[in-house]
């Protein structure tokens, strides 16, 4: 059996909780999240191991104004939505999304296969995300937390 620092991910609890707010939340009922950095007790970053079933997408599109975000693609062959368009990847493949750029971004699984991804994102503090395909905006708050705000600056 292993011992920390060291474990298996297999072993850390898989979730497909989010914080969205209706109507959005049911769109990531398909994706499943195993928070291994925080397992590892990391701090100044995120480490997820993502899994999409067949259906399903990472996340609403995306970008993070002050948050570089990683992604790698492990197991199967995900279609990556940005601003440029759709693009398939294959295992091993990679795609970084700089901070500040507006590049919005998400995975979708149009296959009939799970999806598995690697996903890193640094820690930023004052991290606004902007959803642009959808009414939503995720901005921080004076008191340190983060709050959902319809486009239009309206509290969900």
């Amino acid at each position: 059996m292993l011992k920390m620092p060291a474990f298996d991910p297999a072993d850390v609890k898989e979730s497909n909780a989010t914080t969205y707010p209706p109507p959005y939340h049911t769109d990531n009922t398909n994706r499943y999240n195993r928070r291994i950095g925080d397992h590892a007790g990391l701090t100044h970053y995120g480490v997820v191991l993502t899994r999409i079933v067949p259906g399903g997408q990472s996340s609403h599109r995306h970008a993070h104004t002050t948050q570089d975000e990683f992604v790698h693609v492990l197991e199967g062959e995900p279609t990556l939505e940005t601003n440029g368009g759709a693009q398939q990847l294959k295992p091993g493949m990679c795609a970084g999304f700089p901070a500040g750029t507006g590049d919005a971004h998400r995975f979708l699984n149009r296959t009939d296969k799970d999806v598995l991804l690697l996903v890193v994102g640094d820690r930023s503090p004052n991290d606004d995300v902007r959803y642009p395909d959808v009414d939503m905006h995720l901005a921080w708050q004076p008191d340190g937390s983060r709050r959902f705000f319809h486009t239009t600056g309206t509290p969900y």
